[in-house]
């Protein structure tokens, strides 16, 4: 066999290894996405729960993703933190405001959305509720890291947020001298705000599932390549 005809047949077929590869790794996607839809939509339909029930689960390992929770406090919006993020395709702001339980514990509670004019709270006074209020919405776990290496760092100096490090919204907001802080978040409901800001009911509940459509089409890559790499090297086997 010619040297260019063996260079050929190596070439196709790490070609269709390469391509089945690709269609392996959507099918494994597709059965991580399914197994996320199913447990957040299992969540989303358990009974609200006091935030110090969640808290008690979140010890046990339990998972509190995007289980109902109600908490009681009060806001301190003069140390409010922002999450880029966009809402509808309009980029601006996640709000995450402390709110100091009874018992003097923090939560950080993401209020909702704002738009990139409205980051300043002199611009949506109204919103900037008094006294104790009630917030209902869901349980969300803090993240320990960074997801990636290409998500950007952390804005200090202009108080914006590309990951949501609770441990560096807890040292922006209160220095080394901080109060006890619950270790998750709570994502408020659409219950409007005075004033509609910030707009809650920003968690995102639906995921786009294509994997399956993803992964048919590298293992039909993979199929023609094969067949079409074969019919091309069996002539010129032939010719030979």
């Amino acid at each position: 066999m010619k040297l260019s005809n063996l260079i050929l047949m190596v070439a196709i077929a790490l070609g269709v290894v390469f391509l089945a590869g690709l269609g392996t790794w959507q099918m494994k996607r597709l059965a991580w996405k399914e197994g996320l839809i199913e447990r957040v939509q299992k969540n989303l339909t358990e009974p609200p729960l006091p935030l110090s029930q969640i808290e008690t689960m979140l010890t046990k390992n339990e998972d509190i993703e995007y289980r109902p929770v109600w908490v009681t406090g009060r806001f301190n919006h003069g140390l409010e933190q922002h999450y880029f993020a966009t809402f509808k395709g309009q980029p601006g702001y996640f709000v995450y405001t402390p709110l100091t339980r009874p018992s003097g514990q923090v939560i950080f509670v993401n209020r909702g959305f704002v738009p990139l004019t409205k980051k300043a709270t002199t611009d949506r006074v109204a919103g900037q509720v008094a006294g104790e209020i009630r917030i209902s919405g869901l349980a969300r776990s803090a993240p320990l890291q960074k997801p990636n290496r290409f998500v950007p760092d952390n804005d200090f100096e202009k108080n914006v947020y590309h990951w949501k490090s609770l441990s560096q919204m807890t040292e922006r907001a209160y220095g080394k001298d901080s109060p006890s802080i619950a270790q998750l978040f709570v994502d408020a409901d659409s219950t409007p705000n005075p004033g509609k800001l910030p707009r809650g009911g920003v968690t995102r509940i639906t995921f786009p599932n294509s994997h399956l459509q993803y992964a048919l089409t590298w293992f039909g890559l993979a199929g023609a390549l094969l067949i079409v790499g074969g019919y091309f090297l069996s002539g010129r086997l032939k010719s030979q």
